[in-house]
């Protein structure tokens, strides 16, 4: 029986373990990867303590950190999460059940991807699915952001201001806000391609170029771009506990200000739970609190059930 287990080994995840550790908890880590999307960066510029670091390094010192710390991290992939008394049942996909008093969800978010030929050779190379993390790397170079919605013309604005070009790639109109939709579609280096499929992503050791194929005529064009920025939404990672904790209408785990949830015992941190800033910085610091928060609960459950 685990004080806390916390599924899920990105910034928030990482971070949880290690005030959990310090608080001398029995943790445990459940995982598939580690690192989460943030190990993708190419670079972050905005986590304090660096002024430049790529994604994969920055979550390895938090896996050597918490290694340190002697907290067990197990490659599994957890199926759902049910409370049964005063307990918590993590069931893994293989059949396994490990009982926890208390859990952390920091399972963070999945992006939408497409699948097309190079999207996945080229990640952290030029391709990527965070504008605020990466748009710095591409200065002054042609970049393609891939949507139509908030998410992709916010991003574009903020590449319009760094990127040498900034072609906007759409399979049909833009729904984003008028407001942001008028301030990028004045800005004089901004390529426009609504009705288009992007088919390929081309490059050797980098990014070189995207094909895209126009839906209505089929035309086929080449675009010389060094960044594919992919903005076409992402999605929760909150399937384990949707039968057990209230979700918001994005599917999110909704939290306070402690990370509590619904469900007593239960906390969530990072991207997948309802806190709207999608930052490394924000959701190690939720973390952070997740974990203080799950410490307070457990040493107040009573002397039976500890």
């Amino acid at each position: 029986m685990h004080d806390v287990v916390i599924i899920g080994a990105g910034p928030a995840g990482m971070t949880a373990a290690v005030y959990a550790a310090r608080k001398k908890m029995d943790a445990l880590v459940l995982t598939n990867n580690i690192g989460g999307m943030a190990a993708w960066s190419a670079g972050i510029e905005n986590y304090m303590g660096y002024n430049l670091i790529p994604g994969a390094e920055l979550m390895a010192k938090f896996e050597e950190q918490v290694e340190e710390f002697g907290i067990p991290i197990e490659y599994q992939q957890v199926d759902k999460v049910t409370k049964e008394d005063s307990f918590f049942n993590i069931h893994i996909v293989t059949g396994e059940v490990i009982r926890a008093k208390s859990v952390i969800m920091a399972t963070g978010r999945s992006p939408r991807r497409l699948n097309v030929p190079g999207e996945k050779e080229f990640v952290g190379r030029g391709v990527t699915y965070c504008a605020t993390c990466d748009a710095p790397l591409f200065k002054n170079m042609d970049v393609a952001v891939i949507g139509g919605g908030n998410s992709a013309l916010g991003a574009a604005e903020q590449l319009i201001k760094i990127a040498k070009t900034v072609n906007i790639v759409s399979i049909a109109g833009w729904s984003a806000d008028p407001i942001i939709q008028e301030r990028v579609l004045h800005a004089p280096n901004v390529g426009i391609y609504k009705g288009y499929d992007l088919t390929a992503i081309e490059g050797h050791n980098f990014v070189e170029g995207i094909k895209i194929k126009a839906r209505k005529t089929g035309e086929e064009v080449e675009l010389a771009v060094r960044g594919v920025f992919f903005e076409i939404g992402s999605a929760p990672s909150s399937t384990p506990v949707k039968d057990l904790v209230e979700l918001d209408e994005k599917q999110e785990i909704i939290v306070d200000c402690s990370n509590k949830t619904s469900i007593p015992g239960l906390f969530a941190a990072g991207d997948v739970t309802s806190v709207p800033q999608k930052q490394i910085i924000v959701a190690a610091g939720e973390g952070a609190k997740a974990a203080l928060s799950a410490y307070d609960y457990v040493i107040r459950l009573p002397e039976d059930i500890k």
